[in-house]
């Protein structure tokens, strides 16, 4: 007898045995979804396992399979069951995270459309021509030219309704039948191919490194091999492409994809950030044409899941996408790029917290398949993984053609320069006359603030008052647009109010300053200039990302004025400016890796400047100019910063020398959630070994958020289980107050 382990969308954790009817025995294989007996309902559920026996004497049988054939692979479901243990989260969890809610949601089916087609000849029928009104005749001569047109298209086309053609179905000479149509998120958007580019030397022997790790996977995951052996294999996988800003890494992407390809197996390609996604698609299709597939938050849902059932299908064999995208089921799996590897963004904020990087080098060790990072600020993990020789090392030291890197000029916001009127002004005398230069010479500007809004934060000067969310432990944030004030963590917002709610004083003053300041100030001093804010505010539509860089690449926006959505991976020879209006923002943040954030950001943003044949400019503006993250990206010196950074690290027991945990406890009454979490330290600790460094239970530096009073335990080992298996024992049995939430976020990138 066939016993089908299965999970149901329920978080209990656990497997459920089933019978396996004869009648369901050749559907039956690890990956499908099922419909089960749960108790008194009737649910859905997937198949992880195929087993002889089970410890349960009577089982119920199952009810039937959803679907055709089995929609995870064994592979994928084995990474989901490492993903629950590592990242301490229930099991079905983990599998609900490998599919789209598309593909899972019941009863998500692909788009159908009447399509038209002729089956008979004039002359075939009978009477001829001279029994057709004038209608009929027209319909069935589009149909001949076009066989297949949609009906609707076709009565649109004609300005007719389908009563002619419905009746030339009844006459057998035309068919009207239902098939399944794509909803293509390229639909409309032409591309021209291109070919391989040559390569420089350095990227040439990067891409020798990542093909022999290709072959060598190819030839010793198919056959027997030895304990050493399997060892080693695992430390030979992973390539970390070291390579500056400009200096080539998505060609030796493609140009090792198109290996992969021509051994007819595919590829993941994964990017940080939805505004990457145009651009880096459009290089892709422009190599490989319908080869390619996207995944990404911002297709519709219909477009998600027939882009999904492509790639399951093979018909797409190249897939490029954001952090879900490293579950797409592609079949012959060969290689996995992450680019910019580096981004916090890849790590996923709702159970099972997952590290998209740190998954795609899971997936590709059970799967054989090597894996790229990439990066021109690699994180210290990665970095770390290079020096302990468990990941190889590729590096592009100098930009594509021998570009110069772009000179960075350091200013120090302190100082008043020589028409400063006031203490603090937006944009430095240096960064002004910059701008103004490059708006003479047709070329192009790039400021980079990472913080949206008019201003910070609306303070009285008479008493002191801050304008502060209802709901969260932040001040608001002035938007001019709309002239109301928006809390940037819960999403509330209320109006600008008339006087000063503590002492009724009328005079307010905005304080800090946001995307839409700089872009007021700049169009006030450039109004010859076309300028453009690129933020979260301005981008909500599905086609913004893509309309706002199209037209800055051929040149119709002058000045560029953005978030971190533009800081990175954006190619535009014509930028030979890039001003940093405020390099302290993420200096000042109660995290470790404060310093190595902005380094990162900094370096990245830096390297926007300067790629095409004029040198590039970068101008850091800053009330630090001496900090060692500012010094270091200004000498674009990652491994300097590095070898600093890593010795504290080190000397506080940190990320890379050990694994953090975040227990995060949030809830609507402080009091409980507090109790709640002393409680659970109180229980964890006995059971934490003398290897773990361990934190009290004390308040998340954002106290409130959305309503919700959170508190934090952290712990910090080497060893990843010698935490959770404790925090599994401690929460096992563990009631709660009923509106308070335990998370556990292995690994955490931030503790805010």
């Amino acid at each position: 007898m066939t016993i089908a382990r299965v999970v149901v969308d329920v978080a209990l954790d656990r497997e459920f045995d089933y019978s396996v009817p004869d009648a369901l025995q050749p559907d039956m294989e690890v990956g499908c979804r099922v419909v089960v007996p749960f108790g008194r309902r009737v649910v859905e559920g997937y198949v992880v396992a195929l087993v002889a026996q089970s410890d349960l004497p009577k089982l119920k049988p199952l009810k039937g399979v959803v679907a055709d054939g089995p929609l995870l692979s064994p592979a994928l479901v084995a990474l989901a069951r490492w993903m629950g243990e590592y990242y301490c989260a229930p099991f079905e969890k983990a599998v609900r995270t490998l599919m789209p809610g598309a593909v899972r949601r019941r009863g998500a089916k692909h788009r159908e459309v009447l399509v038209v087609r002729s089956v008979s000849t004039m002359e075939s029928m009978e009477g001829g021509i001279a029994k057709l009104s004038a209608k009929q005749q027209a319909v069935l001569n589009a149909v001949q030219a076009e066989p297949g047109i949609r009906l609707s298209e076709l009565t649109g086309r004609l300005g007719m309704s389908a009563a002619p053609v419905r009746t030339l179905e009844k006459k057998g000479v035309l068919t009207i039948e239902r098939e399944a149509t794509r909803r293509d998120p390229f639909v409309g958007r032409e591309v021209l191919r291109s070919g391989p580019l040559e390569l420089m030397e350095e990227q040439r022997v990067a891409l020798e490194l990542i093909k022999c790790t290709l072959d060598q996977r190819k030839s010793e995951v198919g056959g027997p091999r030895s304990e050493g052996q399997a060892s080693d294999l695992r430390k030979q996988h992973v390539v970390l492409l070291y390579g500056v800003t400009g200096s080539g890494k998505t060609e030796v992407y493609l140009q090792a994809i198109d290996h992969v390809v021509a051994r007819g197996e595919g590829a993941i390609v994964l990017v940080p950030e939805i505004a990457l996604t145009p651009q880096t698609v459009g290089r892709f299709r422009a190599r490989f044409g319908d080869q390619i597939a996207v995944l990404h938050s911002h297709l519709s849902d219909g477009e998600r899941h027939d882009e999904w059932h492509r790639i399951r299908r093979g018909l797409a064999r190249i897939v490029v996408g954001a952090r879900s995208a490293v579950f797409a089921p592609v079949s012959r799996l060969g290689l996995i790029v992450v680019d910019e590897e580096h981004e916090p963004s890849y790590k996923q904020e709702d159970a099972p917290r997952y590290h998209a990087r740190d998954v795609a080098v899971m997936r590709g060790h059970l799967e054989g398949v090597p894996v790229v990072l990439g990066s021109a600020t690699p994180s210290l993990e990665s970095w770390m993984n290079v020096r302990k020789k468990k990941y190889l090392l590729a590096t592009l030291l100098h930009r594509a053609d021998h570009r110069q890197f772009p000179r960075v000029r350091v200013v120090d916001m302190r100082l008043k320069g020589p028409d400063d009127k006031q203490k603090f002004k937006v944009l430095s005398h240096d960064l002004m006359e910059s701008i103004r230069d490059r708006v003479e010479k047709k070329e192009q500007t790039i400021l980079f603030l990472n913080r949206r809004g008019f201003s910070t934060s609306l303070v009285c000067q008479k008493c002191g008052h801050v304008a502060v969310c209802d709901s969260c432990s932040v001040s608001l944030t002035y938007h001019r647009q709309d002239e109301h004030l928006h809390c940037h963590i819960c999403g509330s917002q209320r109006k600008v109010p008339s006087c000063c709610p503590g002492c009724a004083d009328p005079e307010f003053k905005y304080s800090g300053v946001g995307t839409q300041r700089v872009e007021h100030v700049v169009k006030a001093c450039f109004p010859q200039a076309s300028v453009q804010r690129m933020d979260r505010d301005v981008t909500r539509r599905k086609d913004s990302y893509e309309r706002i860089l199209g037209d800055f690449r051929v040149g119709k926006i002058d000045i560029l004025i953005g978030t971190q959505m533009i800081a990175k991976g954006l190619h535009f020879p014509n930028v030979t400016l890039v001003g940093v209006v405020y390099a302290d923002l993420s200096l000042h943040i109660p995290d470790f890796r404060a310093g190595e954030r902005t380094f990162q950001l900094l370096a990245q943003v830096a390297g926007r400047a300067g790629r095409g044949d004029v040198a590039g400019e970068v101008i850091v503006q800053t009330f630090t100019p001496f900090q060692p993250a500012v010094q270091a990206a200004r000498r674009v010196d990652f491994e300097g910063f590095a070898d600093q950074e890593m010795a504290f690290r080190e000397e506080l027991s940190y990320p890379p020398f050990a694994h953090l945990v975040c227990i995060g406890l949030s809830g609507k009454h402080e009091e409980k959630t507090a109790f709640s979490a002393q409680t659970l330290a109180t229980r964890l600790r006995p059971l934490l070994g003398e290897r773990v460094i361990w934190g009290e239970a004390t308040p998340a530096p954002l106290a409130r958020a959305k309503g919700r009073y959170r508190f934090q335990i952290i712990l910090r080992c080497k060893s990843v289980k010698a935490m959770t298996d404790p925090i599994r024992n401690a929460l096992t049995g563990m009631e709660f107050p009923g509106d308070v939430r335990v998370s556990v976020d292995v690994d955490a990138v931030s503790l805010m």
